[in-house]
C-alpha cells in the first residue's frame, strides 16, 4: 500500500507503475482514491470546524444563561445559540459516518493499487519474461535414465501418495523411512545453516487473523491461497512469513534491535495447486508442506543489500548439497502486488533438463509495515517505515525433487552430500530398497 500523499503528488507516477505491472484495469483507482482522499479530508475539516464552534458557543451559552438572571431578554438568544449547537450537533454525526464510509472506501481502493516497482526490474507480462541472471555449477544430464521422482521416492518405500488420497485427497502424502528422515534432514540442515548466518531461529504460530492477513498480501493472493478456520477470524498460513511479519503489528522497534534477521520453521497450506500438466504430479505442488524461510525486518537503506544477501544464501545452501542453480529476475507483470523487486533461485533437474524453482526471494520495501504499522525512530526522532524481506531457505519435498534427481546414481542409490551426514546418522548413501 503506498502513502497516500505520495498518490495524491504524483499520480501519473502511480498510473505509469500500474501499466508497467500490466494491470491498465487498475487505472482508474488511482482518480478513485484522489477524489475520495479529497472528499474525505474535506469532511475532516468541516468537522474540526463544528467541533471547534461547539466549543465556542456552549462557553456563550453559559456565559449566556448567566446574565439572564439579571436580563431575561438573554435567555431568549442562549436558546437560540442552543438551536444552533443542536444543528451542528446533527451535521457533525452526519460528516462522521460519511467520514467512515469515505475512510473505508479508500482503503479498499489502496489495498488494490501496487507497490511501486524498482527501476532495475525487467518489464514483462507475465514470468515467460523473466530474466536468467547467472548459473551456479554444471548442469549435468546423466547416462543413465532417471525415473519420476515418485518413482524414484517409491524405490526406498519413501512415499504413499495412494494412502494420502484416501485419507486427505489430491495434493497430499505420507513420506516414509529414509525419505521422510532425508525430508527432516534438509530441514535442521537449513535452520542451522541461517543460524550460521547469524539468523534467530523461531517457530511462530500456524494460524493468524484476517487483519494480519491483509497486512502480509494482497486480496487476490489471499483469496488464491489461503485455508479459513470456518466460523472464527483465523487462516492457515501459506508460509511462515505471514506470522513472523504479523509479529511486528503495530510495533516500533527500537533502532539498536535492527535489523531483525530471523529463519523461522513452519507447515504451509495452500489451497491452489497450480497449473495442470505432467510436472504439477507427485510432490511438486501440494496442499501441505514443511518450509524454513528467510525473514529480514530492516531500515529502508539497508533493505538492498539484505536482498542481494538472501538470494546469495540460497545459492550458498543449495550448491553445497551439490545441486546446480540459477538466478532468475522476476518480470514486472511476475511481481506480487506488494513486492518492489523479486527473484527465484531454481535448481537444475537433470530429468526434465531444466531448472524449476526451489527458492523465492522478495524485497516488498515498506509495503508490509506501512499496511501493519511497523516502525522506528531515525537518528532526528522521527517515526519511519520498516522495511521487510523474505527468501525460502529449503522447502521439502519440492526440493527433495532437486535433491535425489542429481545425487542419483546409476545402480538406483542416491548419494548424501557431507553436509548432511551428521542430520542423517551418518548415512552416506541411500540405498534402493525396489528393483
Amino acid at each position: 500500500m503506498l502513502d497516500i500523499k505520495f498518490i495524491r503528488e504524483n499520480p501519473e507516477i502511480v498510473k505509469e507503475n500500474i501499466k508497467k505491472k500490466y494491470q491498465d484495469a487498475k487505472l482508474p483507482l488511482v482518480d478513485e482514491v484522489i477524489d475520495l482522499d479529497a472528499r474525505r479530508r474535506a469532511a475532516v475539516a468541516e468537522a474540526d470546524q463544528l467541533r471547534s464552534a461547539r466549543n465556542a458557543l456552549s462557553k456563550k451559552i453559559g456565559m449566556l444563561m448567566g446574565q439572564a438572571k439579571k436580563d431575561p431578554s438573554k435567555l431568549e438568544e442562549a436558546e437560540a445559540v442552543k438551536k444552533e449547537v443542536t444543528e451542528d450537533a446533527e451535521r457533525l454525526s452526519q460528516l462522521e459516518k460519511l467520514e467512515a464510509e469515505l475512510e473505508s472506501e479508500l482503503h479498499k481502493r489502496m489495498l488494490q493499487i501496487p507497490q511501486i516497482i524498482d527501476s532495475s526490474v525487467p518489464l514483462g507480462p507475465d514470468d515467460s519474461c523473466n530474466v536468467e541472471v547467472q548459473r551456479f555449477g554444471e548442469a549435468v544430464v546423466p547416462d543413465f535414465p532417471i525415473p519420476y521422482h515418485v518413482e524414484l521416492m517409491e524405490s526406498f518405500d519413501g512415499i504413499d501418495m495412494d494412502a494420502a488420497g484416501r485419507v486427505s485427497g489430491n495434493g497430499f502424502y505420507y513420506l516414509l523411512g529414509d525419505i521422510a528422515r532425508l525430508h527432516e534432514a534438509v530441514l535442521a540442515y537449513g535452520r542451522d545453516f541461517m543460524i550460521g548466518k547469524g539468523f534467530t531461529y523461531c517457530i511462530p504460530p500456524f494460524m493468524i487473523h484476517g487483519n494480519v492477513v491483509e497486512g502480509v498480501m494482497s486480496q487476490t493472493d489471499m483469496d488464491a491461497m489461503m485455508y479459513k478456520i470456518e466460523g472464527e477470524d483465523l487462516y492457515l498460513i501459506g508460509t511462515s512469513e505471514h506470522s513472523m511479519i504479523g509479529r511486528f503489528i503495530d510495533q516500533v522497534i527500537p533502532t539498536e534491535k535492527l535489523p531483525q534477521t530471523l529463519t523461522s520453521y513452519s507447515p504451509c497450506f495452500r489451497k491452489e495447486k497450480g497449473a495442470h500438466g505432467i510436472e504439477e504430479r507427485g510432490v511438486y505442488r501440494i496442499h501441505q508442506f514443511e518450509k524454513q524461510e528467510m525473514i529480514v525486518v530492516c531500515k529502508p537503506e539497508e533493505s538492498r543489500n539484505w536482498y542481494e544477501k538472501l538470494w546469495q544464501f540460497s545459492v550458498e545452501l543449495f550448491r553445497s548439497m551439490d545441486i546446480p542453480v540459477r538466478q532468475l529476475e522476476c518480470c514486472s507483470g511476475d511481481l506480487a502486488d506488494l513486492k518492489v523487486k523479486s527473484c527465484d533461485i531454481e535448481a537444475w533437474s537433470p530429468r526434465q533438463q531444466k531448472y524449476f524453482e526451489v527458492c523465492s526471494c522478495s524485497n516488498l520495501g515498506d509495503a508490509q509495515a506501512r499496511r501493519l504499522r511497523i516502525r522506528y525512530k531515525d537518528e532526528n526522532g522521527r517515526m519511519q517505515l520498516c522495511h521487510t524481506l523474505n527468501n525460502t531457505c529449503v522447502a521439502p519435498p519440492r526440493m527433495l525433487i532437486a535433491f535425489l534427481e542429481n545425487n542419483l546414481q546409476a545402480d538406483g542409490s542416491v548419494k548424501i552430500p557431507e553436509v548432511l551426514w551428521p542430520y542423517m546418522g551418518g548415512t552416506k548413501v541411500l540405498t534402493p530398497k525396489k528393483k
